[in-house]
């Protein structure tokens, strides 16, 4: 992902207060809102700029995700990744990411460059649905999400999942413009 600051501010539309401008928040801000007022998502069940962190021979890293929706337990059920580039490049680091943004993998992601998307079925890393019509509705979601019946990752999945997202995130599109931004992952401190 890259992502820099335009060194600005803006409202939020989820919390209403006033956040960092940066490349992808405008986008952030409008599928928010979309989601809320057109497609019937609970405002309250989004979360923005989410960071999954894992850790690697010992050292910490994170990974944020865009939004991520969720259930009424407060675990993550779908996530959305913004990327720059072709959007089939980064769905298996989008499934990755939904396999390990919470203690039960989310069942469904959405990556994204704001024209294409790929609707990602988490349980058998497939690709369910192409372009932004995609995007399921919240009450489309709450069926998606009763059928696929996921289930925790053991120590094995988690630790393969952690390493595959961390090539995708950290050395594959790791390094979009050389020391200009900062891209994921970025290592704990």
């Amino acid at each position: 992902m890259h992502e820099t600051s335009l060194g600005g501010t803006l409202r939020d539309y989820l919390t209403g207060e006033e956040i960092e401008e940066t490349t992808y928040e405008e986008f952030r801000q409008a599928l928010a809102k979309m989601l809320v007022e057109e497609k019937g998502y609970p405002k309250d069940r989004l979360r923005a700029k989410v960071d999954i962190t894992y850790t690697i021979d010992g050292e910490q890293f994170d990974r944020p995700v865009d939004l991520v929706v969720v259930g009424d337990d407060g675990q993550p059920i779908f996530l959305i990744i913004f990327c720059s580039g072709d959007v089939g490049s980064y769905e298996r680091e989008t499934v990755c990411a939904a396999r390990l943004i919470g203690e039960t993998p989310a069942s469904h992601a959405l990556v994204t460059d704001t024209m294409g998307a790929s609707l990602m079925d988490v349980k058998t890393g497939e690709c369910v649905g192409s372009g932004m019509t995609a995007l399921p509705s919240w009450d489309e979601l709450q069926e998606m999400v009763a059928k696929a019946d996921m289930q925790p990752l053991n120590d094995e999945q988690r630790e393969r999942q952690t390493r595959i997202l961390h090539t995708y995130s950290g050395f594959l599109f790791g390094s979009c413009c050389n020391e200009s931004c900062s891209v994921p992952p970025k290592k704990k401190d």
